[in-house]
């Protein structure tokens, strides 16, 4: 008997030994064959941004679809970045927050720059989103959903796409952005109204040759100035994006003969508009004009601004001399229209803080 049982202990001993063999062969395969690798990968994909990651677009805004993320320290709701695994230099970044804390300082320097020829306009996203498309230098999209079951206060989303970019990788961040976006919202009790899903984001921007035509035959977000003295302020051409009720920001440029942008006209709404103010009205006292005006949608005021601008390509101003006149009553018909179309209350022209 003593020797059966010596016998059992050899074999539980062997059958041990070979169980840790076994698990440390499979684990070198893994390792081996990149499969532990894809698995962490597709891991932090799952965790990343506290697990609102929207993943549908990430492939063809990167241009691939090996993949990792990694966890951000915002100081927002959350914030985490995606790269190609490995890397090439492209990454997805996205941002979290409520419309009641700041905005990463990134994303404010932008409203910094109204005056800085056409460098802070912003597209309408579309598709009943409320959120924009900008560049300068890199793609930004913003959506900010508003809170429906909670007053003034709106889930805001900020995508940023580092690397080479095209139209396919334009609409992927869009993907990204707005379904996470969709997806924290729930996560955090926000109830919202979302848009339709993106099928396409255009890389076209204001200011390239040909976005310039004459204000007679303006429809979009410049349709307010057809009627004004646009064309006696030697400004007689517009560039204007297609009016959307639904975006958080509205720009329409009015151009001289020479084909530059000499005023800019911008609305703010919303989160935006608590952003713009946050910097000051857009930092220094250029030649400018505000109003303020109360809507529906948010406790906090629409803002709208004109600038004279600046071109720093010649380092002037397109239009030499600035009339206060001309600039109020732009500005007045701009956002009286503005404020029409999204049944906000009377403007008021307000002096410079």
């Amino acid at each position: 008997m003593q020797k059966k049982s010596g016998l059992r202990g050899v074999r539980a001993g062997w059958y041990a030994g070979a169980a840790v063999l076994v698990v440390g062969l499979v684990a070198a395969v893994l390792y081996g064959s990149g499969a532990y690798d894809s698995w962490r990968d597709g891991r932090s994909l799952d965790e990343a941004c506290d697990g609102t990651l929207a993943q549908g677009g990430l492939a063809s805004a990167l241009g691939s679809s090996d993949l990792k993320a990694e966890q951000g320290d915002g100081g927002g709701l959350a914030e985490c970045t995606v790269k190609t695994s490995p890397g090439t230099g492209r990454a997805v970044q996205i941002t979290l927050r409520w419309s009641t804390t700041a905005a990463p300082a990134g994303t404010l320097a932008r409203y910094d720059s109204g005056y800085d020829g056409v460098r802070a306009q912003a597209a309408p996203l579309g598709n009943g989103w409320p959120g924009v498309v900008r560049h300068d230098g890199t793609w930004q999209i913003m959506v900010a959903l508003d809170c429906l079951n909670q007053k003034n206060k709106a889930l805001v989303a900020h995508g940023d796409l580092y690397g080479a970019a095209d139209g396919t990788a334009l609409t992927g961040l869009g993907r990204v952005t707005t379904e996470t976006a969709r997806a924290a919202a729930g996560k955090y009790g926000c109830r919202v109204r979302a848009g339709k899903p993106l099928t396409q984001v255009s890389t076209a921007r204001l200011g390239t040759p040909g976005t310039a035509k004459p204000v007679g035959r303006a429809q979009g977000s410049c349709v307010a100035l057809r009627d004004t003295s646009v064309a006696r302020s030697g400004t007689p051409e517009i560039m204007e994006y297609p009016a959307d009720p639904d975006a958080p920001q509205t720009n329409c440029y009015l151009v001289t003969g020479a084909k530059k942008p000499g005023y800019g006209l911008y609305a703010y709404y919303g989160a935006a508009a608590e952003d713009f103010e946050s910097t000051g009205y857009g930092g220094p006292d250029h030649d400018s004009v505000l109003a303020t005006a109360p809507c529906p949608r948010s406790t906090h005021e629409a803002v709208f601004a004109l600038y004279r601008l600046h071109d720093r390509d010649t380092d002037s101003y397109p239009v030499p001399h600035y009339s206060a006149s001309f600039a109020r009553r732009a500005l007045k018909a701009f956002a009286e229209h503005e404020a029409e179309q999204r049944g906000c209350g009377a403007v008021r022209i307000m002096s410079r803080p």
